[in-house]
């Protein structure tokens, strides 16, 4: 009985709260109706205009149109076919954003296209002209000051300086290809039309160059593309329409290299951005990077790479008067000053023993990394020829030798390579002609004997080695030397060769 009563209890306040909502809403309808349209047209543009470009996303998707809210009274409408990828297939769903164009418009219903194109007509390339709808063109050939296009079955002229955003190098990378443009002039009902890349390009980077600059700092580290070398650097693209450059010191950690030996036009490089600079009239900001600073400075390991003492070879980057600078790995140039260049004989410029470019052999002498200097030497990794002339020579032993030069009190005679001994002018009077030793030239070989030898002077005196000629003279010349005696004893001498027979 109790379940009873609730039922019909609850019945009847059921009823009765319809028949109160029936009676509100009947009472309200107009003010409610009125209410929802207010709410439905709420925040909804109502000068949406041809030419317009607008942002919605995709309510519906039909077989061959898509329905897109265009946020007004009336829905857009664009072919399914103009939103195709390059292989044919359509990857869109509902929900997903489109920015579109504004191609037509009346109470009822709104076109919607990405583009002009197909086959049109003077009033439609008009229409672009004036509302700066984007054309669909093919670059048909390069002419003088620009390119010719096709659009909508039309010719015009693109001027070179608007077809893209970034120098134009290489024209032939146009050529035949399919871009989108915007009408810059029609005239004489479309016998003369020009157009640009370039405004519609630079429209679309300008959001994407401000969020950039907002974003991008000292430090950050971006991939690239290499657009352009110059002797002084290199000019990477980091997105389009925004380039930085590489100096030529910020390439690499070695001075040796130049842009041309490590780069080709569309390398793609990882840089660093090591500056900011604000440029004036409006012009975006000047960005510089650098490559090898994402590398560690090679001198901070060199205690860990190169030790005194070690034998290595290089690459000679420069000379200057007192020596030659040799680069013994990237970034890494060590100095062989001239004194270090050889023992052999006396160096008064380093070119004369080396030249930008050659690969040498050296030996570590000092390494300071505070202050980043090596220093090398050429000649001891040659090998010292005076280290082992006490092995190789004796007082008292003749051998051959090349007159090097003669000077007023000797001649110096070249016995080894890096050696050279003094021949006096006191010891050639004595064991030889004098006017026959002057007739023998500079390159000449002649025997000679070792008198004296220290290496610590690193001298050695030689003497003229016996010979016939130069005994002939030593018997005429200790002839010469003999007492004539006394007048008797010369008188005599002349009565005893009177007296031989004849």
């Amino acid at each position: 009985m109790s379940e009873n009563h609730t039922d019909n209890n609850g019945d009847k306040s059921s009823k009765k709260f319809d028949e109160l909502l029936d009676y509100y809403n009947q009472q309200n309808k107009e003010s409610s109706f009125e209410y929802l349209l207010d709410s439905y047209t709420d925040g909804m543009k109502d000068d949406i205009q041809v030419g317009d470009k607008i942002n919605g996303k995709i309510i519906s998707i039909g077989g061959d149109t898509v329905y897109v809210d265009t946020k007004s009274k009336v829905d857009g409408a664009v072919e399914k076919a103009e939103l195709l990828d390059e292989n044919g297939e359509f990857l869109y769903k509902n929900g997903d954003a489109l920015e579109l164009y504004v191609v037509a418009l009346n109470e009822s219903e709104m076109i919607l296209s990405r583009a002009l194109s197909g086959i049109g007509g003077i009033n439609l390339l008009e229409d672009a002209f004036e509302n700066a709808i984007p054309v669909d063109g093919t670059v048909r050939e390069p002419c003088k000051g620009g390119f010719h296009v096709e659009v909508l079955q039309k010719r015009a002229f693109c001027p070179v300086s608007q077809m893209d955003v970034k120098y134009v190098e290489n024209p032939d990378d146009y050529t035949g290809k399919a871009f989108q443009f915007l009408i810059t002039q029609f005239e004489e009902n479309g016998r003369n039309i020009v157009v640009s890349r370039w405004k519609l390009l630079e429209t679309e980077l300008v959001e994407v160059r401000k969020k950039f600059f907002e974003e991008v700092t000292v430090g950050d580290l971006h991939e690239g593309k290499v657009v352009k070398i110059m002797p002084y650097g290199v000019f990477v693209e980091l997105m389009p329409g925004i380039e930085g450059m590489i100096h030529i010191s910020e390439i690499s950690w070695s001075r040796s290299v130049t842009p041309g030996d490590i780069f080709n036009t569309g390398d793609p490089v990882k840089v660093k951005v090591i500056g900011i600079v604000e440029a004036d009239g409006g012009t975006p900001p000047r960005i510089s990077l650098s490559i090898k600073q994402i590398e560690n400075d090679p001198w901070n390991s060199i205690n860990d790479k190169f030790y005194i003492g070690d034998s290595i070879s290089g690459k000679v980057t420069r000379c200057m008067k007192f020596g030659a600078f040799v680069e013994i790995a990237p970034g890494i140039e060590g100095l062989v000053h001239i004194s270090e260049m050889s023992y052999v004989k006396r160096i008064l410029k380093p070119e004369d023993v080396v030249n930008p470019g050659d690969i040498v052999n050296v030996i570590i002498k000092e390494i300071d990394p505070d202050k980043k200097r090596i220093s090398l030497s050429i000649k001891d990794a040659d090998g010292d020829p005076w280290a082992d002339v006490n092995e190789k020579y004796s007082i008292g032993q003749s051998l051959e030798g090349t007159i090097e030069k003669k000077e007023n009190f000797g001649y110096f005679i070249k016995l080894s390579s890096g050696i050279t001994g003094l021949l006096p002018k006191s010891r050639i009077i004595k064991s030889y002609d004098p006017s026959s030793f002057e007739k023998k030239s500079e390159g000449e070989t002649i025997s000679v004997k070792i008198e004296e030898i220290h290496v610590d002077d690193r001298k050695i005196t030689l003497d003229v080695a016996d010979s016939v000629e130069s005994s002939e003279w030593k018997t005429f010349s200790d002839d010469k030397e003999k007492p004539v005696g006394t007048l008797g004893e010369k008188l005599q001498q002349a009565l005893n060769a009177k007296e031989e027979p004849g």
